[in-house]
């Protein structure tokens, strides 16, 4: 077998980004890296390769006629990879994976994301679930669960913790001139009778009857009465963005809560080498933030 003395393939990566994007920064951006990673691999390439590869000046990076000759060949091999990889992932077998999630979070956080699931894993069918009942949401009953978690160890159990629940007010912005706590309508949400009490003393507001107000089903539905002009309700930090770059709602207060628990990833633990799972947690892993990913 012939032995190909080949550079690391990371470093190839920061190169070829950089090389197309002329620019240190846009390629750690695609790349979810930092401008410094990008630069050592960089570096690291040229200092393999004993030539320099970019001509830097004020104006940005060019290429120097033998950065213009690995950038056509890390360009072409690193396509070829890819088309090879997906051309794998589309002949493999189907996986399928029935998972059971909050509904408020399937609505506002999984399915704004689920083409980006569906292009790095067309091999999964995944079969989705939605229930604002925790007590549907048991892991036993599904492949896996996204449901509220905290940080305590459950025997049998793998967790993946991913987006934690912190607790902000938000209302309709024509509420919003002359608003006074005083004679705001309270919105709250079955699911989480204490969340006013809890919030309004950490913000240190008085004098505002805690248990007044309308009550609804779920979190939605009151965030949907808030939107409405009907008074002012809890959100949840990670799933309220969309709703708030619309113009649906507004910030009365800037005060937000956090609490002890976090949409949480629960599957049996036996399942830890299973590879769809495994691809599943890796990429919500991912798109959670989490810096290990």
């Amino acid at each position: 077998m012939t032995y190909r003395r080949l550079p690391s393939l990371v470093a190839l990566r920061s190169f070829e980004a950089a090389a197309r994007h002329r620019s240190v920064t846009r390629a750690a951006g695609e790349l979810s890296v930092t401008p410094g990673a990008v630069s050592r691999g960089v570096r690291a390439l040229e200092e393999e390769l004993a030539t320099s590869l970019f001509a830097r000046s004020s104006t940005g990076l060019a290429l120097t006629p033998a950065g213009e000759a690995l950038f056509a060949a890390a360009r072409e091999g690193l396509d070829r990879i890819a088309a090879g990889l997906a051309a794998m992932r589309q002949a493999g077998p189907r996986r399928r994976l029935r998972i059971g999630a909050y509904t408020l979070f399937a609505s506002r956080w999984l399915i704004p994301r689920w083409n980006r699931l569906r292009e790095r894993h067309p091999e999964l069918d995944i079969e989705l679930e939605t229930s604002a009942d925790p007590l549907e949401l048991v892991p036993g009953a599904f492949d896996a669960v996204i449901a509220v978690a905290d940080a305590r160890p459950r025997p049998g159990l793998t967790a993946l913790p991913l987006v934690p629940i912190e607790m902000m007010p938000v209302c309709a912005p024509a509420l919003l001139p002359g608003f006074e706590w005083a004679r705001a309508t309270l919105l709250h949400s079955r699911q989480r009778p204490d969340d006013w009490p809890r919030w309004l003393a950490a913000a240190g507001i008085e004098g505002v009857d805690a248990a007044r107000g309308p009550r609804f089903e779920s979190i939605a539905l009151a965030l949907d009465a808030a939107a409405e002009g009907l008074g002012i309700a809890l959100a949840i930090r990670a799933l309220v963005g969309p709703d708030l770059a619309a113009g649906r709602v507004a910030v009365p207060h800037p005060l937000i809560r956090p609490t002890t628990r976090r949409f949480t990833l629960l599957h049996d633990a036996e399942r830890e080498g299973d590879a769809a799972l495994f691809a599943l947690r890796a990429w919500l892993r991912e798109e959670a933030g989490d810096p290990a990913a």
